[in-house]
């Protein structure tokens, strides 16, 4: 029973420290962990993007981070369906994006960097050179000021967060208290750092970060950017039946990748394809609204290996009003060569 008060406690605490980081010092005490755990799902330097946060912020102090839990002055772009506020930055009024905690803020950080197009070439730097990142970044346009790479490095090596590129997320506390001995006297930190130890379910990577072969590292790096320049290659088309939108998957993808690229939840997609997996292959038709009850053309005959799903796929068409059409049952094939109705029914012999 004390164990559980202590643990309530420990997160009302917790929740009334939430929004007073007062030196950088502090943010990197709270932010680490964030940057640990971004840094083992996309292979960006936890130094990076603690600095980035650091300067974004200055130090968790800005309006954005104190208001919006948004950290590194992403704006919403034409992607983001989430909440917003207004800021003035490089133009008054600006909208920005604003996220229901920090962790989040973090992630979409790391998206951000891993999804576009501009910043393919970082992930081929050795993830422990903080500096080519550094200058990778400032080449590839993401900030306008020409010392930014220098700001980014001077306050990677000012304050040590180079120690946590080699940390890992079961690690990161540790890290912070080598840093900070003077938490040993915070009883919040030392609390947390002792639910850690002692959680059921500890996040954990199976190899330390540092025992990581360069060869694997770059096979993850060269898959991260594979499947960057993959989404990025999806444009969207106009169908020839009646306009609807629809794009042409380049390559095989998770549903869910396309569903976060065009923010389109999963379960419209695969209502509107009438899709029974999340996987997609190369070439398949996808379309990002409900399709047509029937075709731009009349007939159309059936080619060798095809699937009425192809046909409606192919044609726009929905796939129970397609059997319909035909009066085929629902489940049954078309032959090589079969005549296929598209837009009135097959007449009755």
């Amino acid at each position: 029973m004390k164990r559980i008060f202590f643990a309530f406690a420990l997160l009302i605490i917790a929740k009334f420290h939430a929004q007073t980081w007062k030196t950088d010092e502090q943010y990197i005490q709270k932010f680490a962990p964030y940057a640990v755990e971004e840094m083992e799902k996309y292979k960006i330097p936890a130094s990076i993007t603690l600095a980035q946060g650091l300067l974004e912020t200055g130090g968790g102090q800005s309006r954005l981070a104190q208001q919006g839990n948004n950290h590194f002055g992403i704006k919403c772009k034409e992607d983001w369906t989430g909440k917003t506020m207004t800021h003035t930055d490089d133009a008054p009024n600006e909208c920005f994006r604003v996220y229901n905690d920090p962790r989040q803020s973090y992630e979409d950080h790391s998206k951000f960097l891993a999804y576009r197009p501009f910043y393919v070439n970082l992930f081929k730097l050795d993830m422990m050179d903080y500096k080519s990142w550094a200058h990778g970044l400032k080449k590839a346009g993401y900030a306008t000021n020409p010392k930014y790479a220098y700001i980014l490095i001077d306050k990677i090596e000012k304050n040590r967060l180079y120690e946590f590129d080699k940390s890992s997320s079961g690690e990161v506390l540790y890290a912070v208290l080598r840093m900070y001995p003077d938490l040993k006297n915070d009883r919040i930190f030392m609390a947390q750092l002792d639910q850690s130890r002692s959680s059921s379910n500890p996040v954990t990577v199976k190899v330390p970060y540092e025992q990581v072969s360069y060869a694997k590292q770059q096979q993850n790096v060269e898959k991260i950017v594979s499947k960057a320049e993959t989404l990025n290659s999806i444009l969207i088309k106009s169908h020839p039946n009646d306009g609807m939108k629809f794009v042409i998957i380049p390559d095989n993808l998770d549903l869910a990748a396309v569903s976060k690229k065009f923010g389109i939840s999963e379960s419209r997609l695969m209502k509107w394809n009438e899709l029974d997996g999340t996987q997609l292959k190369r070439n398949d038709f996808l379309f990002l609204e409900s399709k047509s009850s029937s075709g731009n053309v009349a007939t159309y005959k059936s080619q060798v290996g095809e699937s009425m799903h192809d046909i409606a796929q192919k044609f726009g068409i929905k796939l129970k009003k397609l059997y319909s059409k035909n009066r085929m049952d629902y489940g049954q094939q078309p032959q090589s060569g079969q005549l296929i109705y598209l837009q009135s029914k097959k007449p009755r012999k």
